[in-house]
């Protein structure tokens, strides 16, 4: 779903004209990022969380040169926590295809080892 169909569904579901929702989702994300720079969190009970995370500065590998070595600034980025409603929303739902990465797993993602 891009934003223009969430603005169509949103209208339909609550009864607001299309510009209307579209005024306060604009509004929403403008408040969302203005809260996200100034290095505040924004909670919606239930659905989630959205923070700042602060990354620091690292050595990286070049990769159009993987054998020059660059040095990538400290960042801050956006993360989004779920929260158990939706959480608990999705695995009951059962109707999401599982999403498949190409990335290697962060050690956050990693499974559990048994000891074997």
């Amino acid at each position: 779903m891009n934003k223009p169909e969430l603005i169509s569904t949103l209208a339909e579901k609550s009864g607001l004209e299309k510009s209307a929702v579209e005024k306060l989702l604009d509004s929403f994300e403008s408040t969302v990022i203005k809260e996200l720079k100034s290095g505040h969190e924004v909670a919606l009970t239930g659905f989630g969380t959205f923070m700042p995370k602060f990354r620091a500065a690292r050595m990286g590998v070049n990769p159009r040169n993987p054998s020059e070595k660059i040095q990538m600034p400290a960042v801050t980025v956006p993360k989004f926590k779920a929260g158990k409603t939706l959480k608990d929303a999705l695995k009951h739902s059962g109707s999401a295809a599982p999403v498949t990465s190409t990335e290697p797993a962060t050690p956050d993602e990693e499974a559990p080892t048994t000891g074997e």
